[in-house]
């Protein structure tokens, strides 16, 4: 079944590559949708793929990169809309 979240990632993760990364470990499991940092210090993203690989991705994201810190994750249900790429906003 394919799933869509929404993903307020907070911590230190601007200014490390925490973007670069959660493209690459997208693009490795077949997660479609994009990833954009706020002005408020946080990343957002959405993520689209079978619910199993959503949950992997979203692991990955928690452990993070050497130089970046999550201290957490918020996450919302989407409605999937059929995106094949993952984007940089």
């Amino acid at each position: 079944m394919t799933t869509r979240v929404r993903l307020l990632i907070f911590g230190r993760v601007q200014g490390v590559g925490f973007r670069w990364f959660t493209r690459d470990a997208a693009a490795r499991l077949g997660v479609a949708g994009w990833v954009r940092n706020l002005p408020d210090g946080r990343v957002e993203a959405e993520a689209e793929a079978d619910t199993a690989i959503v949950e992997t991705f979203v692991q990955e994201l928690k452990t993070g990169l050497t130089f970046a810190r999550v201290d957490g994750i918020e996450r919302s249900a989407g409605k999937p809309k059929g995106d094949r790429t993952f984007e940089i906003l």
